[in-house]
């Protein structure tokens, strides 16, 4: 997965190179955008771990900058910053499946994706679009906490230990008492290395959607976009920890690595120098002489 994301991002730079030398024949276009999401953390142990329950989680991406440039023939190139917000609640259900609090994996992260961007030519005032590129995700904050709200009685996965604070344990039906709680687990706070997420995420970023133009320069830019994550959220030092047989109380989360993954709708504004193509005759991104 790494090597296809390193491709990719290696075939956009040198897309860019070669379309250097017509830079100047160029269409600019800079913009604000915002996005309405759903976002995951995938994570096979919690999805199958009988204590909890993966709910629907969305979330803003409220602040993004753009900045391309659209060539001839429907290419052009696009560089983007993105404020987004992400994660997952899972909820805590008890042996009676009543919810009884919940886990909250709180992802805050700057995406700098970096698309190929493919667009329909022709003077339409409407125009569809695609982009698709590489994208580096730099965590600025991350939290994941459990929030137990009342004394609960739970089940205890096969092969999982039980865990601190436990009591009333039944080995016939592995079911085991937990008082009211609430602990942090991870947290880009935490002193434990083992504790921590990773500070950087590779991800591939697609995009479909309708270019509308407003006025000679100015377009809106419409979207279904989605992120997947190509690494595990969480700090590398918990991966070597369970190669290393050590770090048992955490085995319940680690059945398979974490990825961040993200859908939802993105709106923009941009402002095209030398004007949108419907006010240039169609010209597929490079000016009329």
């Amino acid at each position: 997965m790494k090597k296809t994301l390193y491709a990719i991002a290696s075939g956009c730079v040198a897309g860019l190179l070669a379309a250097l030398p017509t830079f100047g024949q160029a269409q600019l276009h800079v913009g604000l955008t915002s996005a309405f999401n759903t976002t995951l953390v995938l994570d096979k142990g919690l999805s199958e771990d009988p204590r909890y329950n993966a709910t629907p989680t969305y979330n803003f991406a409220p602040v993004g900058l753009s900045a391309g440039a659209d060539f001839g023939r429907g290419f052009g190139l696009q560089l983007e910053s993105i404020l987004s917000r992400q994660g997952q609640v899972y909820q805590i259900i008890d042996a009676t499946k009543q919810v009884i609090g919940e886990r909250r994996i709180e992802l805050n992260y700057l995406h700098l994706p970096l698309l190929l961007r493919t667009f329909s030519t022709g003077s339409a005032r409407t125009r569809a679009n695609f982009m698709f590129g590489p994208q580096l995700s730099l965590l600025t904050k991350g939290q994941e906490i459990y929030d137990q709200h009342q004394r609960g009685t739970l089940v205890l996965p096969e092969g999982e230990e039980l865990p601190a604070g436990a009591s009333e344990y039944d080995p016939a039906k592995r079911t085991y008492v937990m008082p009211a709680q609430e602990t942090t687990i991870y947290s880009t706070e935490a002193q434990n290395a083992v504790q921590q997420f990773r500070k950087m995420d590779l991800q591939l970023a697609l995009g479909l959607g309708l270019d509308i133009d407003l006025g000679r320069n100015l377009y809106l830019s419409t979207q279904i976009r989605g992120n997947y994550g190509f690494v595990d959220v969480r700090n590398e030092d918990v991966i070597n920890a369970i190669k290393n047989s050590t770090g048992k109380q955490f085995s319940s989360d680690l059945f398979g690595r974490r990825a961040n993954v993200l859908v939802g709708a993105q709106v923009g504004l941009h402002w095209m120098f030398g004007g949108n193509r419907s006010s240039l005759g169609g010209s597929g991104g490079v000016p009329q002489r």
